[in-house]
């Protein structure tokens, strides 16, 4: 009698358990807050995480069928019920086959998208390194134009001393036709 008390009141347990009051869940917010609770009561126990069920798959049909119903008179009642279920067999295994088809569709639909999202992505990424390398030659030219032309002020003011009027009249032409080439741009977008 002493261990039927024993066993009713749990005072035995060993290994530090403590018995749980149960409760019950009324909503499925508490209910996952208990399942949480209960997961991390012990944090190094591995949660149990399920496998992905496997996708269905219908029988094949047979290689070789031994009761061929025929359309002869006298076939049993039982017959009927044999001739329903491999029919609704047979169009369930084509209506798996025509998803299968789809979905095979869809992924090939999806992966053509992919692909043409890539090179558009890639042709717009040519366009802009082109329109920067065509950008960065203009500054370039603009600083080897304005060096030249500092150069050619240096020389001239060297030799400009001891050169006639008329000289510096070309001077002044040659310095106007340089001052319309100069190339001049904008940075930025449009």
């Amino acid at each position: 009698m002493a261990a039927h008390t024993q066993k009713n009141n749990k005072t035995g347990l060993s290994g530090g358990k403590e018995a749980q009051p149960l409760i019950i869940a009324k909503t499925p917010a508490e209910e996952q807050r208990l399942k949480l609770e209960r997961l991390m009561r012990n944090p190094d126990k591995p949660a149990p995480i399920p496998d992905r069920p496997k996708e269905w798959n219908p029988r094949a049909p047979p290689e070789f069928v031994r009761d061929v119903m025929g359309s002869s008179a006298g076939a049993g009642s039982g017959e009927f019920h044999v001739y329903r279920h491999l029919r609704r067999r047979e169009y369930q295994r084509q209506d798996f086959l025509d998803k299968i088809a789809d979905k095979q569709d869809e992924d090939q639909d999806y992966l053509d998208k992919v692909e043409q999202n890539k090179l558009a992505a890639d042709d717009r990424t040519a366009k802009r390194k082109k329109k920067r390398e065509k950008l960065k030659q203009k500054k370039e030219m603009a600083k080897k134009a304005k060096l030249e032309s500092k150069n050619k002020k240096e020389d001239d003011a060297d030799n400009g001393s001891d050169s006639s009027d008329e000289d510096k009249e070309e001077d002044g032409d040659r310095e106007a036709d340089d001052d319309a080439e100069a190339p001049s741009f904008i940075m930025g977008r449009k």
